[in-house]
């Protein structure tokens, strides 16, 4: 199949999605690594997945605004108790953010395990429907990444813990829902890998630059191949992120990770 030979329209919504979440996800993804808790994405977003699962088990709507509250809801429970756990285990923190992903993980297995849809409803949560974001879902997402923006970027120092989990709560729960668990984790951490080597102040701009090279690349690709986007979109920011991270690093810090937030 040729690129040329496909209507580029559906595409368009799909580069809107991967850009929005690369907006926030690559200077939090920064942070998430210098903390060194780098599987918190995972573990708020199965909490938030559950959510929805659980709000559907219910017989309310999983759809629009409704999805979000109840996503939203779990993934700030979530974010509050790893606040705490933080608090009183900071040793064992990371251990307990897989803790959390495997009983989110199973806790969806069992309440789906009667639904004769379930194993696609997990498919479209972990993979994601990148090509197939609605104008709705675009909205709501720039409404969130918008206040993400307004906080993180002049508040991100003062506005501690509890912030930091909240914003990543309220964050990976919009975009959980637009493009799926794998490119959520894969455009948070990859970057912040990538961009490692480099001087604090390069970071942020190299790693937009192969988040949203990548996002275009992938879609590009997964047209022409005919593959799963969100998938060929994982594997183009690996080998993205891996030419970055192995090219000279200029004025690189001596390999020194990000410094590590006061928050």
């Amino acid at each position: 199949m040729s690129l040329f030979d496909t209507d580029l329209t559906i595409l368009w919504p799909a580069l809107a999605a991967g850009l929005l979440v690369a907006v926030s996800h690559v200077p939090l993804g920064q942070q998430v690594l210098a903390r060194g808790i780098v599987f918190i994405d995972l573990a708020i977003a199965q909490v938030a997945g559950l959510g929805v699962i659980a709000a559907n088990g219910f017989g309310l709507p999983i759809t629009g605004w409704g999805a979000q509250i109840a996503a939203g809801g779990a993934a700030l429970a979530g974010a509050l108790l790893l606040t705490w756990t933080e608090r009183k285990r900071p040793d064992v923190q990371e251990a307990l953010i897989g803790i959390l992903f495997v009983l989110a993980s199973t806790a969806q297995i069992l309440l789906l395990a009667n639904d004769p849809h379930g194993g696609d409803n997990l498919k479209e949560l972990l993979a994601g429907q990148i090509l197939w974001v609605s104008g709705d879902q675009l909205i709501r997402t720039a409404v969130v990444t918008a206040i993400f923006l307004v906080v993180w970027f002049p508040w991100r120092e003062r506005i501690g813990r509890i912030g930091f989990y909240v914003l990543f709560a309220l964050v990976v729960t919009a975009s959980v829902q637009l493009v799926g668990v794998y490119l959520v984790f894969t455009t948070l951490i990859v970057p912040a890998v990538a961009t490692c080597r480099l001087a604090a102040k390069r970071q942020l701009t190299v790693g937009y630059v192969v988040a949203f090279g990548s996002y275009l690349a992938g879609l590009a690709l997964s047209v022409v191949t005919d593959l799963p986007s969100s998938a060929v979109i994982v594997w183009t920011m690996a080998l993205l992120a891996l030419v970055t991270h192995l090219a000279p690093a200029g004025s690189a810090q001596n390999g020194a990770a990000p410094p590590r937030s006061a928050a």
